[in-house]
């Protein structure tokens, strides 16, 4: 009788990936939790207390972090539709046997493969102020001398959707990608007795294409909300979180807390903040998700 492992097969293969969740997930959340709770300043003569949960208090009652919070969800209730439909708009387009399909995703992809921060200072030249900027240069060809030229980046209402349109650039080819993946997976037989059927190219869209993309579509808007709350990058080198405030995120307001202001406790109540709205707000898109889908 051959004698039974100690370990299981499937605990070893899994044990790198919990140690990591463990090590670089749990373990920090728990401290932050634990910084949150105290008031921990850098340089500060104060000696560290216990003070509960003053700083979520205070956060809650301090309009620029609420208004950060406002922006991020604006920004991701925005970016996560948006993103997706271009991405799947783009898979099925270069899904098709077109001429030089090989260059055109290479060329949809390419951004992906850019630092944000690249794209961000790229983005930046685009949205250059006066005449002789090259977004306010076009549309006033567009427009055959129209336009007047705007400062994007320093306008309280054009400067969210600025970032917000240099975000879906920036990351709808990744989402296309795992689109096109999820489009080659359905067996064509499904297509060749559609149209023996006489279904048209909607009718196959509707009732084949985004029935046996569910899953995909699911995976894809998960990931793209949770990169979308983290918007960190390109308010910082685009805007710096102005104009007063209108373009500020969560991860601004941590980031400026911990090592601007270096209140490194207040840093980490938003970071715990942060982490649980993530978490809510992805627990509720997968589960209205899937219950639509049934």
């Amino acid at each position: 009788m051959t004698p039974r492992p100690l370990v299981s097969a499937g605990t070893l293969f899994a044990l790198p990936a919990v140690t990591g969740l463990l090590l670089f997930v749990a373990l920090p959340f728990a401290l932050a939790i634990i910084l949150s709770l105290t008031n921990l300043r850098l340089g500060s003569p104060l000696p560290l207390e216990f003070v509960g949960l003053t700083q979520y208090a205070r956060l809650f009652a301090d309009p620029a972090f609420l208004r950060a919070l406002g922006n991020t969800l604006l920004f991701t209730a925005v970016v996560v539709p948006l993103q997706t439909l271009l991405a799947l708009g783009l898979a099925l387009l270069l899904n098709r046997p077109l001429k030089g399909r090989a260059a055109f995703r290479m060329l949809f992809f390419m951004p992906v493969v850019f630092p944000l921060s690249l794209v961000s200072v790229v983005w930046v030249l685009i949205y250059a102020p006066g005449p002789d900027g090259m977004l306010n240069s076009l549309l006033h060809f567009i427009t055959l001398g129209h336009w007047q030229p705007r400062d994007f980046l320093h306008d309280p209402v054009l400067a969210l959707p600025a970032i917000i349109l240099t975000s879906i650039w920036q990351g709808a080819g990744f989402q296309m990608v795992v689109i096109l993946a999820g489009v080659q997976n359905i067996p064509e037989e499904r297509y060749e007795a559609a149209r023996l059927d006489g279904a048209n190219s909607l009718q196959r869209l509707w009732h084949i294409t985004l029935p046996g993309l569910r899953n995909t579509l699911i995976f894809v808007m998960l990931v793209t909300t949770i990169l979308s709350f983290r918007l960190f990058e390109q308010v910082q080198i685009m805007t710096h979180g102005g104009p007063n405030g209108a373009t500020a995120s969560v991860m601004f307001e941590a980031v400026q807390a911990a090592f601007v202001r270096q209140q490194v406790a207040a840093g980490a109540a938003v970071t715990v903040i942060f982490f649980l709205v993530v978490l809510l707000v992805t627990w509720l898109q997968r589960r209205f998700t899937q219950g639509a889908g049934r």
